[in-house]
């Protein structure tokens, strides 16, 4: 019986030349996205093909782990794959390799009858695996204090060069033959974006720490819809309106949302945490922030105060221009294990400065008594914390971004926080409700 599974067994690198909830549609007309990342433990970037790489990939067609056979059939392939270091193109190529397993049998059918017949389901199948890689816009990666641009070309097997190739390979006494492969490049590819200069602009930070299950859920499914967004040039980038709608059916879990002095349980609780990296990334590149609104008190999650960025569509968006020349691309990086998010902007570097204060603390309010929501789930007589309380402030961050000329904008971000008793919940009927 054939056996056509396919291998990855070599990716070898040679380089050859220089180098928070609810939230309503809305217009999004300004922003277009790449393909989906899959979540993964630590951020959704893909690993650089590494030299000897011998390991199963399950999301590469080309990566179905072979089981062993006598006389396999070794199909090879040499693609170019570039990548953008430092500004340069480097055009390393990749050496790869599939095996289709064939009987002893098939092999002899192949050199009487002086076609590949016997042979075809497994090959089609092998050439159905190495067809379905899809081309992928340029995404970046960080590598120590520098970052590397990549892109993906798609495959396309040039089916008669290639059995040609191998006809002649089987009848020699060959088990080895070279396919010809077509490529097709991605709409923004290495090249594309070496041409418009896209490099690494800047990038936001926030802590999740200590967030329960569903929050980490909803920052990770927010996150992987900001994931590859393009701001064209003169547009306006909508949180609300690149999330979409916020719901079960979309993928978000009910957790807590301030409603009021107290909390209600909607879905989407914690979509804040992405909007608020967004915002730090944005403001931090010193682009044009056009709506932004702080959260009612101060949340412990994003620290600092005067860095967070509230939003519940239809009624609080975070809004920002791209006035550079050039696309923007935003990219998403999680770390489940350090409890952090981490949200990068790339385009092309026009040479402004950005001085940002540290907040202007004023107005402070001490916190007044907690507030207290049902916990069905809780006996009699029980409380469990489930907000922090926070004093209330007056917090004013000024950011002044310099351009090439010289010239100056100015700039107070200011926010203002109610004090907050935080929350406990009770069970029901506890007399602390009332």
């Amino acid at each position: 019986m054939t056996s056509f599974k396919v291998l990855l067994i070599s990716a070898s690198l040679t380089v050859l030349g220089s180098l928070l909830t609810g939230c309503g549609p809305a217009e999004a007309e300004a922003v277009t996205k790449a393909p989906p990342v899959l979540a993964a433990a630590v951020s959704p970037m893909p690993p650089a093909p590494a030299t000897g790489n011998t390991s199963t990939v399950t999301t590469e067609p080309n990566t179905v782990r072979l089981q062993k056979t006598e006389q396999p059939l070794e199909l090879r392939w040499t693609v170019p794959e570039p990548r953008l270091v430092g500004g340069q193109v480097e055009r390393p190529l990749l050496n790869m390799s599939a095996t289709v397993d064939l009987s002893a049998e098939q092999f002899a059918q192949i050199r009487a009858a002086g076609n590949l017949n016997a042979a075809r389901t497994a090959l089609d199948k092998a050439y159905t695996g190495i067809d379905d890689r899809q081309p992928r816009d340029i995404r970046f990666r960080q590598v120590g204090k520098d970052w590397i641009g990549e892109a993906r070309t798609g495959w396309k097997v040039d089916r008669a060069a290639s059995e040609k190739t191998l006809l002649k390979a089987v009848l020699g006494g060959e088990t080895r033959s070279t396919l010809t492969v077509a490529l097709e490049a991605p709409a923004r590819s290495v090249g594309w974006a070496a041409a418009k200069k896209i490099g690494h602009l800047a990038s936001g930070q926030s802590s999740f720490a200590g967030s329960p299950d569903f929050r980490v859920h909803n920052i990770r499914t927010g996150a992987e819809r900001v994931q590859g967004a393009w701001v064209a040039p003169g547009r306006t980038f909508s949180f609300n309106a690149l999330i979409g709608p916020i719901n079960s059916a979309t993928g978000f879990q009910p957790g807590y949302v301030v409603t009021g002095n107290t909390l209600s349980t909607e879905d989407g609780g914690g979509i804040c945490q992405v909007s608020t990296t967004v915002f730090r990334a944005a403001f931090n590149a010193g682009l044009p922030i056009t709506e932004r609104h702080e959260h009612s008190y101060l949340v412990g999650y994003y620290e600092e105060p005067g860095l967070d960025a509230a939003v519940y569509a239809p009624s609080k968006d975070l809004r920002w221009k791209n006035d550079t020349a050039a696309p923007l691309l935003v990219q998403t990086e999680w770390d489940l294990k350090a409890e952090t998010l981490m949200v990068s902007l790339f385009g092309a570097d026009d040479g402004r400065k950005v001085s940002i204060s540290e907040p202007a603390i004023s107005a402070r309010k001490p916190a007044p008594d907690p507030t207290f929501m049902v916990d069905r789930a809780l006996e009699k007589g029980a409380a469990r914390r489930v907000d922090m309380p926070a004093a209330g402030m007056k917090a004013v961050i000024t950011r002044t971004v310099t351009s090439t000329d010289g010239k100056q904008k100015k700039e107070d971000f200011v926010s203002r926080y109610k004090a907050w008793g935080g929350v406990f919940a009770v069970a029901p009927g506890d007399d602390r409700l009332r």
